[in-house]
């Protein structure tokens, strides 16, 4: 894939070979661990490795800079095998390749990819740090600031739920450059190492679900960085930098969402095959037939709605509404999917040690990160009312 372009494939071959590569991956060695990580709260270092030595930390980045150089069209492939998993595999390394790699791809100067880049294709973990308690799905409430102090810049504030902050190596950092600013207006982003004076990373937050996958608070006390830490060397572009990141990231959750669904449908046809209810197997009841009849209709919607919007992402044709429309859909989709399942497995699908029971608490995630359903309402509704002008 030629870098830095959006519409160009790798050679179907060599996509297919990385594609079938993943899938036995995902099936043959961490679906098998899958309680191991849920107990333990973590990744296997093994797995971390292989994952790093197949490049997926960088299968998104330039080919120039150490990445493989998929474009979103086989990114959401990919990632439909990423979400059969549990989600703490793929967020490993989905910053690099997602929110916080972009910014780099999209903004960065060629110093700062070069520098950049290639680390995080080798397995250098960045994170996005944007998140705040009063700025989450709507960053005009931004307070983290940085002003100019000599040659460089000084940052102090705070960040929350920032993913894999206790593993990070880059912080993409967002902050006001403007004083006066208010909104969307004033915030630039800064390349911050996770190692520099004054940055210090809270605990692990205790979730809900997707357990291994790590996210923490990240304080800034008088951080000094350089000029060259700015994105871009521009001030006050952050907020657009932001945005066109996170629209690529929301194909990219709702071809998860589709991954976690399949899962799930495997799983309640499997139990519906064999568990039996009064000397028959409960597949043979109609109602169940149903259950697994809405669950399979909802997936193959979602998968083909992610597909269109890649291909729509990558040819420029839709970047707006289509993205938004997907992580919607398909965020919706896994939870109902799961809910579903669960019934359908009876007292089974509430114990743990259950898929279902799991994929239950790991999709409801799905529906508040990267935007939450209500915000892609919004976005999805202003676009078709700015079309009809």
């Amino acid at each position: 894939m030629t870098a830095g372009t959006e519409n160009t494939t790798m050679e179907s071959t060599d996509f297919e070979a990385v594609l079938d590569a993943v899938r036995r991956f995902v099936r043959e060695d961490v679906v098998p661990r899958e309680d191991e990580i849920e107990e333990t709260d973590a990744i296997p270092e093994d797995i971390r490795q292989k994952a790093a030595e197949m490049g997926l930390f960088g299968y998104t980045l330039p080919e120039e800079y150490g990445g493989l150089g998929s474009n979103l069209y086989e990114d959401a492939q990919l990632a439909f095998e990423f979400g059969y998993t549990t989600p703490s595999f793929r967020s490993m390394f989905g910053t690099n390749n997602g929110i916080a790699g972009q910014v780099l791809v999209n903004a960065g100067t060629e110093e700062q990819r070069k520098h950049w880049l290639p680390r995080l294709a080798e397995g250098a973990v960045a994170s996005f740090a944007l998140t705040e308690a009063e700025a989450g799905s709507d960053p005009s409430g931004l307070t983290t600031r940085a002003h100019r102090d000599g040659d460089g810049y000084v940052i102090n504030g705070t960040k929350r739920f920032i993913t894999n902050a206790p593993l990070a190596d880059l912080l993409v950092v967002f902050a006001r450059t403007d004083p006066e600013s208010r909104g969307t207006k004033g915030i630039s982003v800064f390349l911050v190492e996770a190692d520099r004076e004054g940055v210090t990373v809270g605990p692990k937050d205790h979730k809900m679900g997707q357990a291994g996958a790590w996210t923490a608070e990240v304080f800034f006390d008088d951080v000094r960085v350089g000029k060259d830490a700015l994105i871009g060397g521009e001030e006050g572009a952050g907020f657009g930098t932001a945005m066109k990141s996170l629209v690529r990231g929301r194909v990219h959750i709702a071809a998860l969402c589709v991954g976690m669904g399949q899962r799930i449908l495997e799983e309640s046809v499997a139990h519906a095959a064999s568990n039996k209810q009064g000397g028959r197997p409960i597949g043979e009841f109609q109602l169940v037939q149903a259950m697994l009849a809405e669950i399979q209709t909802g997936v193959l919607a979602g998968r083909a709605m992610v597909l269109d919007a890649a291909r729509k992402y990558d040819s420029g044709e839709d970047r707006r509404i289509a993205p938004s429309a997907a992580k919607l859909f398909c965020s919706e989709m896994v939870s109902k999917a799961a809910d579903l399942a669960v019934q359908l497995h009876g007292g089974m699908g509430y114990m743990r040690g259950t898929v279902v029971e799991r994929c239950y608490r790991d999709a409801r995630l799905f529906r508040i990160y990267e935007g939450t359903s209500e915000i892609q309402k919004l976005i999805i509704g202003k676009n078709l009312l700015r079309g009809a002008k």
